[in-house]
């Protein structure tokens, strides 16, 4: 009897941080209220304050979440050996689709503002942050080794260009701001392009 009902305390989470999920991405956080995450899941406001405290316990657990999914399925594929440099960054490139449509670039560049002004979300977006870096971080310490030095940057500070490029050009789409001038997507592309041209150089040579 405990395992059922322990089983559906979970299930009526993720129903809640689903039912968050959809009202953020469709209203943004500062629209966000409990009463219309409460309304989408077809449970009592109660439910929000039993399982995560206040607002702003379930959006933090909302971003955990879905961060933690989408760590695990990027580490699955940055440590596949079968796959290049060049090809992972390419697949990264793919994801970022796959992660805006499901509304987490959102989740994370809302967070991100909002940890300006608050301490406790800014922790939490920091910590969520550093696993990405940290994969970044091994990517490029692989490509170092199987290709060369990047010159004076380490492969740390090759990761912290690299995620920075990709946080801010998650900001730039999520505002508009692409166009033929201003071409995110294929910009990322294009580094993909550039590391395969070098790898294939290094092979045949």
């Amino acid at each position: 009897m405990a395992r059922v009902s322990a089983e559906r305390v979970q299930q009526t989470k993720q129903e809640l941080l689903e039912a968050a999920r959809l009202v953020l991405t469709r209203d943004g956080l500062a629209n966000l209220s409990t009463r219309a995450v409460a309304k989408v899941a077809e449970t009592q406001m109660s439910q929000i304050q039993y399982h995560f405290g206040s607002k702003e316990g379930m959006i933090l657990a909302l971003f955990e979440d879905m961060n933690m999914r989408l760590v695990h399925r990027q580490r699955e594929t940055f440590e596949n050996p079968t796959l290049s440099v060049s090809q992972k960054w390419m697949l990264a490139c793919d994801y970022l689709e796959e992660d805006l449509a499901s509304g987490y670039v959102q989740v994370l560049q809302e967070l991100i503002a909002a940890g300006w002004s608050n301490p406790r979300i800014a922790e939490v977006a920091r910590e969520g942050l550093s696993h990405w870096h940290d994969l970044i971080a091994s990517l490029a310490q692989d490509f170092e080794e199987q290709h060369g030095s990047f010159a004076l940057l380490s492969p740390k500070e090759v990761a912290a260009l690299v995620s920075s490029a990709f946080i801010g050009a998650e900001a730039f789409i999520l505002l508009g701001y692409e166009d033929k001038d201003h071409p995110v997507r294929s910009a990322l592309r294009r580094v993909g392009e550039m590391m395969a041209k070098f790898e294939n150089r290094s092979e045949e040579g």
